[in-house]
């Protein structure tokens, strides 16, 4: 009888009216349950003693038999109350365990979503790139051209993967820099350096090239004196990129989609990196630099 109490309640009373919130209706029948069947333990009791006696036969007394009808019923109920304690663990259990799934699984569509959000705002600036490299010198758009399908194998292929070879993501800036610098002026100072980045480390894809971008577009003018430079360094515990630019803000006519991708950034940092990274980023005391700096801790 006890197991009986036990799977009952585990198995059915329990999810069904106690861990739903119908706690009245799970004590009424569990009351009615343990009272009925000590009751019935105790009928079977004295049954069993008449056809198979074991002891000397004892004078009837009404004041044993409800001690060992409560005796019985306080058993079965502290078996009802443990498997209810029981089935109630294993729903907030279950419950933790969906709800850490679906967390991840929403965290994993919107990485993927901000990945498919990088691929259109890459591709209008490169291609307003080529686009005004066309009217000048032709033959060098056509090298531009074949630049940006290299970027956009590693964007088609690389960026599907939760990480990349650093060597990859390093290779496609590269290209990407190159790509840029082929309309750009003499006053232009462009470094890149990523000599002290070891071999197989991994990364999550295009994590720097809104960076880059950003400095692009707000580092260079046409006339006076600017750089970009790039520094990136990476160990088995650590990966750090410094992108210092001079600091030529546009006009508000030529800001379109100003910020978009430094929030890209931060959001995919979030949910790639949570709580391994640290972005410094803002302007120079003087005003005619900026200075980001992420350093990412693997």
């Amino acid at each position: 009888m006890i197991l009986v109490v036990f799977y009952l309640n585990y198995l059915y009373l329990a999810p069904k009216y106690f861990v739903a919130g119908k706690h009245r209706y799970d004590l009424l029948i569990n009351v009615i349950l343990v009272i009925s069947l000590g009751i019935f333990l105790h009928i079977w009791s004295e049954f069993t003693n008449e056809i198979f006696p074991v002891h000397t036969v004892r004078q009837y007394d009404i004041y044993d038999d409800i001690a060992n009808i409560v005796r019985d019923t306080i058993n079965l109920s502290i078996f009802a109350a443990g498997s209810t304690a029981l089935a109630l663990a294993r729903r907030y259990v279950t419950s933790d365990q969906k709800l850490k799934a679906s967390e991840a699984a929403r965290s994993r569509a919107e990485l993927y979503n901000l990945r498919s959000q990088i691929n259109p705002h890459f591709l209008l600036n490169t291609l307003n790139n080529i686009y005004a490299l066309t009217v000048v010198d032709q033959n060098r758009a056509q090298d531009a051209i074949q630049q940006l399908s290299k970027m956009l194998r590693h964007m088609l292929y690389d960026n599907q993967e939760d990480a990349v070879p650093l060597s990859d993501e390093i290779q496609f800036l590269e290209n990407y820099i190159s790509l840029m610098k082929i309309r750009l002026s003499q006053n232009v100072e462009i470094i890149f350096n990523h000599q002290k980045c070891k071999a197989g480390v991994m990364i999550a894809p295009l994590i720097f090239i809104s960076l880059i971008e950003n400095a692009f577009k707000h580092g260079i003018s046409p006339t006076a004196p600017c750089f970009i430079h790039i520094d990136m360094t990476a160990s088995d515990k650590e990966i750090i990129c410094r992108i210092e630019n001079s600091n030529h803000p546009k006009s508000l006519a030529d800001r379109s989609g100003h910020g978009i991708g430094l929030n890209q950034v931060e959001r995919r940092l979030e949910l790639a990196y949570p709580n391994r990274y640290i972005w410094e980023k803002g302007l120079s005391d003087d005003g005619k630099s900026y200075l980001s700096i992420i350093k990412i801790k693997l």
